[in-house]
Formats: C-alpha cells, sequence, structure tokens
C-alpha cells in the first residue's frame, strides 16, 4: 500500500510525536473539536494528558521566534535549508516551546523522561543550541553555514499562514 504525505505535513507529524508522551491511547488535544484551529498543544509536564496553549501566547512566540532567527542568520552569516517547510516547523516547535516553557527549547531533540522542564533549565538545547553557538551545526537545519548541501539562498524567514508546499514534492510512504 502506498501513500503520499507533503513535507509540511511529514514535518508536523514528526514534531508532533517527538512532542507527545509516550502514551497514544488518546487523540491530543488539538484533535478536538474543542480545541482553537491555532492551538497547538503541551505535555512538557511529564502527564499523559496534553495541555491546550493559549492561542495569543503561541503567536506571540511565534513573532518572538520569527525575529530571533532573522537575527541569528543575519548576526551568524547562516542561511535557512533550500526547503522552506524546514524552517517553519522548526520555528513552530520553538515557538511552541517558548510558550509552554518559557524558553526556546530544540524541538528536534529527545528527551529523556520527556522532562523538557528540566532541558529547558540546563540550557544546552534553547536554541541556539551549544553545539551551534560553538561549532556552528545546527541538526535542526536552521541555520546552515555556506558549505551545507542543504542550504538555500535565503538569509530572512518569514512567517505565513497556510504555507504550502510550493514545489510540489511527496513524501512517498509504503506500509
Amino acid at each position: 500500500m502506498m501513500f503520499q504525505y507533503s513535507v509540511p505535513y511529514v514535518l508536523s507529524l514528526m514534531l508532533i510525536l517527538i512532542s507527545s508522551t509516550s502514551s497514544f491511547s488518546t487523540a491530543p488535544a488539538f484533535f478536538s473539536s474543542s480545541a482553537s484551529s491555532t492551538s497547538a498543544f503541551s505535555s512538557s509536564s511529564g502527564n499523559d494528558a496534553p495541555e491546550v496553549v493559549d492561542p495569543a501566547a503561541l503567536e506571540k512566540a511565534r513573532k518572538t521566534m520569527t525575529m530571533f532567527t532573522n537575527k541569528y542568520l543575519e548576526r551568524t552569516q547562516t542561511y535557512l535549508a533550500s526547503d522552506p517547510s524546514v524552517a517553519r516547523s522548526v520555528v513552530e516547535g520553538l515557538a511552541l516551546h517558548k510558550a509552554t516553557l518559557g524558553k526556546p527549547l530544540c524541538p528536534c531533540r529527545f528527551y529523556p523522561n520527556n522532562d523538557k522542564e528540566k532541558a529547558a533549565k540546563e540550557g544546552y538545547w534553547n536554541c541556539p543550541c551549544v553545539p551551534m553557538r560553538e561549532e556552528k551545526k545546527c541538526h535542526c537545519m536552521l541555520f546552515l553555514t555556506e558549505d551545507s548541501q542543504f542550504r538555500g539562498d535565503k538569509r530572512t524567514f518569514e512567517w505565513t499562514e497556510d504555507e504550502e508546499d510550493e514545489d510540489g514534492d511527496d513524501f512517498e510512504v509504503e506500509f
């Protein structure tokens, strides 16, 4: 059986799986009809029931992380990935953590025991993470050096609603 998924869809699913707890017996809050379409969820407390994030707090965090991303791209002379959905997914994950944890914790990592609060307090994986600050190595692919094969030409990020997969690339997944 063959399924096609767009790049943003697959990256969003990856963020959801990374951010969710190990219990998949119930649907996360963002799937319920009572959750706002602009809300996200957080399970940073380690409990099985995700909390719905205040849409206004998430929007404020998106703006903050967009400004941060653009300033850091300029300061470090780095580039965004050639696929715009990469930056969008990472900035969304950073904004979610900023809104729920108060810190832009890296959304691309797995945290032992899902203890994101502890990781945010430690600071090693808060964006820009230590590997990025010390070695210019961003494993999220948000900040790419000129010699990266994945870098695009853009050095600014713009948040747009309902962003589509512009080039029509789809992942094909076989089950």
